[in-house]
């Protein structure tokens, strides 16, 4: 009696088919880049030693701050007016400089190593590998900010106490709603920061190169802000990026005055959704072959 082997699977007999890993992995694995940066600290150093510096200073000082805000004035009686204090001093300059660090870089730098034909040929698709690096540019984004914010936080208050909080309207806060009007005010900056990311992320594609790309996107709000002090353009302000760093100075007045965020929320997507399509464009079109 003949026997009849039964026909094997009709998958068995194709090739397995390479799948793609998810954005999410290919997120991490741009952060694992990042984590081996030297550039990555460099940026997360600037953040933590600027308000050190300022709180010791201060300390020895032993006077109030320079400045006419009411945090200025308010430095010596209560903790919470430092990372306040410093955020108003932060945000026109050093923190988009820190965002454009890893922004400007993180598509250039892997073309200048040569890095990127190797990734681009592998079985990842293209927008996953680019919203992967601009997922990376902005989450160090708010690293720097949130860490610039905790340790401005604590050192102002061990140096002067966990005190209530007076506002830009002249009110004065508890010291566990003053906590959170400050971090909520840093949370509020992520949204122009976010945008100057964008920028460094597209000058980082087109530009490949990170020194060209770092200094165009600061070179980009160094403009917006010289235009803010022409005269006569008092009519395009509202809609400068650089006019935006400001805007989470409503959380601190009484009522809250939600106009100024809500009205950033909007700006700073006309900087940020055209950066990041264009630059996802043209890195959809990136030659392999030339990196």
């Amino acid at each position: 009696m003949s026997s009849v082997s039964a026909a094997p699977p009709a998958a068995a007999s194709l090739p397995a088919r390479r799948r793609h890993p998810s954005t999410l992995t290919v997120y991490r694995w741009e952060l694992r880049k990042l984590v081996s940066q030297k550039r990555t600290y460099l940026g997360l150093g600037l953040g933590v030693l600027l308000p050190l510096i300022f709180v010791i200073v201060q300390v020895v000082r032993n006077q109030p701050a320079h400045g006419d805000t009411i945090f200025a004035q308010e430095i010596l009686q209560s903790g919470l007016a430092t990372p306040v204090l410093m955020l108003t001093f932060l945000a026109p300059f050093f923190l988009p400089l820190i965002a454009s660090l890893v922004s400007g870089d993180v598509v250039a730098n892997e073309d200048g190593n040569g890095t990127l034909k190797t990734i681009l040929t592998r079985s990842v698709d293209r927008g996953q590998v680019f919203a992967a690096k601009a997922a990376a540019a902005i989450t160090y984004a708010a690293l720097a900010v949130y860490l610039s914010a905790a340790v401005a936080t604590v050192a102002g208050i061990g140096a002067w106490g966990f005190h209530g909080l007076r506002t830009l309207s002249d009110t004065f806060v508890s010291a566990p709603k003053g906590l959170l009007l400050v971090f909520a005010a840093y949370t509020f900056f992520l949204i122009p920061l976010i945008a100057v990311a964008s920028i460094g992320v597209l000058l980082s594609t087109v530009t490949r190169n990170s020194a060209a790309a770092i200094v165009g996107t600061l070179g980009v709000t160094l403009v917006l802000a010289i235009v803010s002090q022409i005269p006569g353009l008092e009519g395009v302000h509202p809609y400068l990026l650089t006019q935006q760093y400001f805007a989470w100075q409503g959380l601190l007045r009484t009522p809250t005055d939600w106009a100024p965020i809500l009205h950033s929320l909007w700006v700073c997507a006309l900087y940020a959704v055209p950066a990041l399509l264009a630059g996802y464009l043209v890195f959809l079109r990136r030659d392999v072959a030339g990196g």
